[in-house]
């Protein structure tokens, strides 16, 4: 009695994953995200990174709860302690637990980067993606206004534009994503113009298929890849720009637990209490290397060469 084949139904997840030849577009993408996967994990460095962001999420989601202090309440009798058990990263010179402003601090972090990704992201591959395919006078123009904001540098395009609009959180996100679309939509640009003469985009020209549906339905999902992984690596960038803002008073107000509005308070402090400034100036530097690590890897695994 001969055994029969085994159905896909039954196959293991992981054989229908490696099977050498996809017997359908959803597998055939499940394997293609398995292999990126297998890539990413395999990259240590890129691995670490992940892990550091995946702990800063949790940080922001779960962290304030697991405090027993408030991050706004002032308590002058316990001022300026070092780090002790009752207050693992010290007290800051109005009382105020580090930890905890740590904790809540993550979430404005994190909130500020994921919206000027969320802002800055889709305007820049917009603009590029248009500008490389459509060429002429448009061109021209998107990419001489690209010049002008990348001729100079982005804390202070920030700073003009924060200046105008005003502090707070909200202009703060504002101007950092006015200044952080033009390298995106150079690159973006530079990915159309290799793809805008390609068969496939002739053949859909040929078919009838508007501009507008050839940038967004063909041009774009190519320069997707590249952009996901440029926005990953600005966000260090983002971070640092958030941060100077907080720092120098024209982001987060006081008394938010803003990590560069921390780190400005606590510099006075720096030779008798070094904790308040050494403290948020460690949490901004290990998730900016974080996102530096893990833009490096998601580059590894979306360039199509590896596949």
């Amino acid at each position: 009695m001969t055994d029969t084949p085994a159905t896909p139904a039954r196959q293991s997840l992981r054989d229908w994953l490696q099977a050498p030849t996809a017997s359908s577009p959803r597998q055939a993408r499940a394997q293609a995200f398995w292999r990126g996967w297998q890539r990413l994990i395999a990259n240590r460095a890129a691995l670490a990174g992940l892990i550091v962001l995946v702990l800063l999420v949790a940080m922001a989601v779960i962290g304030p709860y697991l405090t027993p202090y408030s991050p706004l309440q002032q308590d002058l009798t316990a001022r300026l302690q070092p780090p002790s058990a009752q207050h693992w990263l010290g007290t800051d010179d109005l009382g105020r637990d580090i930890l905890t402003r740590i904790l809540y601090g993550a979430r404005i972090t994190l909130m500020m980067a994921l919206l000027v990704a969320a802002i800055a992201g889709p305007i820049g591959l917009a603009v590029g993606a248009t500008a490389g395919y459509l060429g002429g006078w448009f061109d021209i123009v998107a990419m001489r206004l690209v010049d002008v904001f990348l001729s100079f540098p982005s804390l202070i395009l920030a700073l003009a534009f924060v200046a105008a609009l005003g502090p707070g959180i909200e202009n703060a996100v504002i101007a950092i994503s006015l200044s952080a679309w033009p390298p995106i939509a150079r690159l973006a640009r530079a990915e159309a113009l290799t793809v805008r003469k390609s068969d496939y985009i002739a053949a859909a020209r040929l078919q009838g298929a508007s501009s507008m549906r050839l940038i967004l339905k063909h041009v774009m999902p190519i320069c997707l890849p590249s952009v996901v992984v440029r926005v990953t690596l600005n966000m260090a960038g983002i971070i640092l720009t958030a941060a100077g803002l907080g720092f120098l008073g024209l982001g987060a107000q006081p008394p938010s637990p803003e990590w560069g509005a921390m780190l400005a308070s606590g510099r006075q402090f720096m030779l008798t209490s070094w904790w308040l400034a050494a403290t948020p100036g460690a949490a901004i530097m290990l998730v900016s290397l974080a996102f530096n690590l893990l833009g490096d890897g998601l580059r590894d695994v979306l360039d199509p060469r590896n596949d």
